[in-house]
């Protein structure tokens, strides 16, 4: 490969809240190892590999310049934005007046919601659900109606459309929020799903907050579907949130974007984002995005999806064969794994507490699946240096699932 995912980091005292946090006394947090064991971090959704060299080069060459006075988004800034969702997502006629900034996927999320809704009304979410949205939503006085994503035979994640339609109906819900691909299953959808779920919002007059953060990071025989992509009414229907931060790992530079078509959305939801003065770029980030989205930062991306999808496998393969009793759905994107130990926990008699702290105890710092609901289950990240992959499951063989 052209670019190096071997290198392991150590970035304790660099700012990473993956190394640096763990063992702070904070609801779900992993932790400390006992004496012995280092700290593997597979929990917080950032990877352990160094960015891609052409957003350090863009960085690097603005930093040259002593100045960080005021400024606005640059030209460069749209033009990389559009070549990039047309060259990856087939996004065609996207132009500068349909993009907008967001300091994050989260906080424009809620905007959009505080445009188009008021406290004490309910929003459809899929289940397991993204523990961001959980918090969020629910703290800024929206209700939180879940539809259940269920396993079919091959043990594929799908949306359940009836339940969708019944509790859109029930709950009078006319804003839901679109996780796609999804954190945290891994599933990329296919077109066909995404037209049906947009049809049914349509039929009962949802607006759509489509999070598509992770759709750069997609597997072999797999392609993300823009939402806003399967249809007319689709593309005025949905407010897109995109950001270069899950797949560079520029979360710290902080620095999202949102699509939309619809002028009336559009002017609703940059009305709402306007309001506090706070939704303003920082220049570094707008040259980080930059520097990601050029032909070097999509040959980077190509690569890392290699990785990630080896990983993948191999963590799947190392259940399979070593683990009977804990399953797992292959990821078609992202890099973070479901466990369900519901049956090895029941086999063996343990609480899924229990088996969190065993990991703890060897330095494999992983997530509690409650928090995204969906009980005994683990949520695990392996974007990591596939020798620190390979010490992470030797050890939860050993001295875990035992």
């Amino acid at each position: 490969m052209k670019y190096d995912f071997e290198t392991v980091y150590d970035r304790r005292g660099k700012d990473a809240l993956a190394i640096d946090s763990v063992g702070l006394d904070r609801p779900n947090y992993p932790q400390q190892p006992k004496d012995g064991f280092s700290l593997i971090p597979m929990w917080v959704a950032d990877m352990n590999f160094a960015t891609s060299p052409s957003v350090i080069k863009a960085v690097s060459e603005r930093m040259e310049h002593p100045l960080f006075g005021y400024f606005d988004l640059s030209h460069d800034y749209y033009d990389s934005i559009i070549k990039w969702q047309q060259e990856r997502n087939n996004v065609l006629n996207l132009t500068e007046n349909d993009i907008g900034y967001e300091n994050g996927v989260v906080g424009g999320m809620i905007t959009a919601l505080d445009a188009l809704c008021s406290p004490g009304e309910s929003v459809l979410v899929h289940s397991p659900t993204y523990i961001g949205f959980i918090h969020s939503i629910s703290t800024s006085g929206y209700n939180l109606v879940y539809s259940p994503l269920v396993r079919d035979i091959n043990g594929i994640w799908r949306m359940d459309y009836e339940d969708m339609d019944r509790k859109i109906k029930r709950n009078n819900i006319h804003a839901a929020v679109f996780c796609s691909p999804h954190n945290p299953c891994g599933r990329v959808w296919e077109r066909w799903e995404i037209e049906k779920a947009m049809d049914i919002y349509r039929r009962n007059d949802v607006i759509v907050i489509s999070d598509e953060i992770w759709s750069d990071i997609v597997f072999e025989n797999h392609r993300h579907i823009p939402t806003q992509s399967v249809s007319e009414d689709a593309r005025y229907r949905t407010i897109a949130l995109y950001a270069p931060s899950k797949t560079f790992n520029l979360a710290g530079l902080i620095g999202s974007y949102h699509i939309i078509y619809n002028p009336y959305l559009k002017y609703r939801k940059r009305k709402e984002s306007s309001l506090t003065h706070y939704n303003h770029c920082n220049v570094l980030s707008m040259h980080a995005l930059i520097g990601a989205y050029s032909k070097d930062g999509a040959e980077w991306v190509n690569e890392l999806n290699q990785v990630l999808n080896k990983n993948s496998e191999d963590t799947c393969r190392f259940f399979k064969e070593h683990i009977p009793g804990v399953h797992i759905s292959k990821p078609e994107g992202t890099y973070m794994l479901y466990l369900d130990c519901s049956e090895w926990c029941k086999e063996h008699d343990i609480s899924i507490d229990e088996l969190m702290k065993r990991g703890y105890d060897v330095g494999v710092a992983w997530q509690n699946g409650d928090q995204f609901l969906l009980k005994d289950s683990i949520r695990m990240n392996d974007a990591l240096p596939h020798s620190l992959l390979a010490e992470a499951l030797e050890r939860l063989d050993k001295y875990v699932f035992i």
